[in-house]
C-alpha cells in the first residue's frame, strides 16, 4: 500500500479532494473520533439552537455522509444542502439525496449558498480552508437575520505527534483565535474544546489510519525506506510506550450566531 507523507501547511485544493476520494471506501470504517465529534455536534445542536423547525440548512465539506444523515434524520430541516470539494461524495450521499436533499460540488471558500440560510454547519473541515476568516464573513451574506454557524475543526495539539515526529502538519488555530475572528459578525452561543487520544499498536497503523481517512491530503511525497524506519523509530518518543502509540485528536465545537445589523 502506498504510503504519502504528512500534511505540509500549504493548501492544494485537487491534491486534497483526490486524497479523500482515495479513502471513500475506508473512511467510515477509520473515522470513528470524526464520528464521535458529529454526533456531539449534533446534540448540542439540539441543546443551543431554537426549538423550533429549521428551513434551509447547508453543510459545507460532507465528506461521505456521517455527520449529513445525523443532521437530516435529527434535524428534519425542511430543505438541506450538501457541498464537498471532492464530487466522488455525491454518490457517497445519494440515499439522501434521493429524498430530496441537494449536492453543490466546489470549494467552499469560493461558493455562493442558497440565501437566507438558517444554519450554516459542518464537522471536521475547516483546518483545510485557507482563509477561514474570509469564509466567517462570506457566511454572514448568505445566513437569514437570525441565522446559525456551527462548526467543529481541530486545535493546536491536534496530531502533536505527528508534527514533533516530522516537522510538518497543518497549521491549527486555537479556540481563542477563532472565537476572536467571529466576534465582529457573530455572537458565540457556544464553544468548547476537548482532546482525544487514540491508540494504536504500532506507528505504521498510525501512518494507514491517516492515509485511509484521507487526511494525508497535502503531503506530496511518497515515504522511503529510509524515512518510514525513521518515523516507526522516532514516533514511540513522542507518545508510546512498550505496548501502544498514541494519536491525539483535539476537537473544537462552536456554534455562532449572525449578529443583529
Amino acid at each position: 500500500i502506498t504510503l504519502y507523507a504528512i500534511p505540509e501547511m500549504n493548501m492544494d485544493k485537487n491534491l486534497i479532494a483526490e486524497r479523500f476520494s482515495k479513502a471513500i471506501g475506508t473512511y467510515t470504517r477509520e473515522a470513528n473520533i470524526q464520528q464521535q465529534i458529529a454526533e456531539k455536534m449534533i446534540h448540542l445542536l439540539q441543546q443551543y439552537l431554537p426549538p423550533t423547525p429549521l428551513g434551509k440548512v447547508v453543510e459545507f465539506g460532507c465528506g461521505t455522509g456521517n455527520y449529513s444523515r445525523l443532521l437530516y434524520h435529527t434535524l428534519q430541516p425542511k430543505q438541506l444542502l450538501l457541498n464537498d470539494i471532492c464530487h466522488d461524495m455525491q454518490t457517497c450521499c445519494e440515499d439522501l439525496l434521493n429524498r430530496g436533499v441537494g449536492f453543490l460540488a466546489g470549494d467552499a471558500e469560493t461558493l455562493a449558498f442558497p440565501e437566507d440560510t438558517e444554519l450554516i454547519t459542518s464537522c471536521s473541515t475547516l483546518q483545510w480552508f485557507e482563509n477561514p476568516e474570509h469564509f466567517f464573513h462570506r457566511c454572514t451574506d448568505y445566513l437569514s437575520r437570525n441565522g446559525y454557524f456551527a462548526f467543529t475543526t481541530f486545535g493546536q495539539k491536534n496530531m502533536e505527534e505527528i508534527r514533533s515526529t516530522t516537522g510538518h502538519g497543518l497549521t491549527y488555530r486555537s479556540l481563542r483565535d477563532l472565537k476572536a475572528s467571529l466576534a465582529p459578525m457573530y455572537d458565540i452561543i457556544y464553544a468548547e474544546e476537548e482532546v482525544l487520544p487514540r491508540t494504536f499498536t504500532t506507528p505504521l497503523q498510525v501512518l494507514y489510519h491517516l492515509k485511509e481517512t484521507g487526511v494525508t491530503g497535502t503531503g506530496k511525497h511518497h515515504w522511503t525506506r529510509r524515512e518510514l524506519n525513521r518515523f516507526c523509530e522516532d514516533y514511540p518518543r513522542q507518545s508510546g510506550n512498550n505496548h501502544s502509540v498514541t494519536l491525539t485528536y483535539h476537537p473544537i465545537y462552536i456554534i455562532a450566531k449572525k449578529k443583529k445589523q
